[in-house]
């Protein structure tokens, strides 16, 4: 049985967010036409609340270094490239370039100046080409026109350590979660993949004894849970962040988002640019325009040209649906706009 075939046979999928299946996106780059491929381990980790890929670096540089051997192999790629954090590679870099000794692997630091954008996959690649990092329009797509317009593999570093893991015979179903906020045991845990996030919060010693709510997958573009939505897994790049739910005012943490995306918004479409400061206008004012927060906010979702932009619009509705419902003043305005 080929890499490939056990990749499939393991059903991973990417740990960077998307959850795109691992074995489909290789596939396509090494069925490229163009012989010159890449292949970068995109280890920027930039949105609040995920820590796991440090946490890989710390403990299991080997294994990423492996996984990108592997797909070096497979590929038959020209050279491999991590886009790591200037805070992770003063940290692990020595360590893994020692083990990258002799494999075609190269090392391209991320400025912290560009913050979040620069971690979306066409935006590294603009980076390392030495332009603005701001996302491409798409397609075509990184797989048969990335890196210096050739086929390019981009995986996340937990994705990489799974490769590795899966051609030994170690793989089992299990993922990395992050857990922070109120909470006595914050870090990094590997645990099965299909735990809910109850049960993930109780084998760590996590669950709280107040009332609280959960933001899953990051906390910025993640999902906002009461505590009776905790049955479900946990999704995109595998933290868990609790709050307390005494703690948090009604606009606080909406401002916490909205001045995140307004932050790191590249600017370069329209729709986020100027979407994300009219947002955080609104919300700063004494009586906020409920409906224009919300067309403009589903305007975000269906216009802009990235992830980000599309993104800033789960936390705040999941929060209202979920959290704020019928419990505060926006009732009747988010009946209207919620949808």
């Amino acid at each position: 049985m080929t890499i490939l075939q056990k990749i499939e046979k393991a059903k991973l999928i990417g740990r960077g967010g998307a959850c795109f299946p691992t074995a489909s996106k290789w596939q396509m780059v090494k069925e490229a036409p163009d012989k010159e491929k890449y292949i970068v381990c995109n280890a920027s980790e930039g949105e609040p609340g995920i820590k796991k890929d440090g946490y890989i670096f710390k403990h299991h540089p080997d294994k990423v270094i492996d996984g990108l051997k592997i797909a070096l192999n497979v590929l038959k790629a020209k050279k491999a490239i991590i886009f790591i954090r200037k805070d992770y590679y003063k940290k692990y870099g020595r360590k893994l370039k020692k083990l990258s000794r002799g494999l075609p692997i190269e090392f391209f630091v991320k400025d912290k100046s560009w913050g979040y954008i620069a971690g979306e996959e066409s935006s590294l690649l603009n980076a390392i080409e030495g332009r603005k990092p701001e996302p491409r329009l798409r397609p075509p797509f990184p797989v048969t026109n990335g890196l210096w317009n050739k086929p390019t593999l981009i995986n996340n570093v937990e994705t990489f350590f799974n490769v590795s893991l899966v051609n030994s015979g170690q793989y089992e179903e299990k993922r990395f979660y992050t857990i922070n906020g109120d909470c006595p045991n914050t870090g990094v845990f590997f645990l099965p993949a299909k735990w809910s996030i109850k049960k993930v919060l109780q084998e760590t010693n996590n669950a709280p004894k107040f009332k609280f709510f959960v933001q899953v997958g990051g906390n910025a573009s993640g999902v906002v849970y009461n505590d009776s939505q905790l049955n479900k897994n946990v999704t995109g790049s595998g933290s868990i962040t609790v709050y307390q739910k005494s703690k948090y005012g009604s606009r606080q943490l909406m401002h916490y988002w909205l001045s995140f995306y307004r932050g790191q918004s590249c600017g370069q479409c329209t729709p986020c640019r100027e979407g994300t400061y009219r947002l955080a206008q609104i919300m700063e004012s004494k009586s906020p325009d409920w409906n224009l927060f919300f067309e403009i906010l589903n305007a975000l979702d269906e216009t802009s040209i990235c992830g980000l932009g599309k993104s800033i619009s789960t936390p705040i509705k999941s929060y209202l649906h979920n959290i704020l419902f019928k419990e505060t003043e926006y009732e009747k305005n988010i009946c209207k706009n919620k949808r």
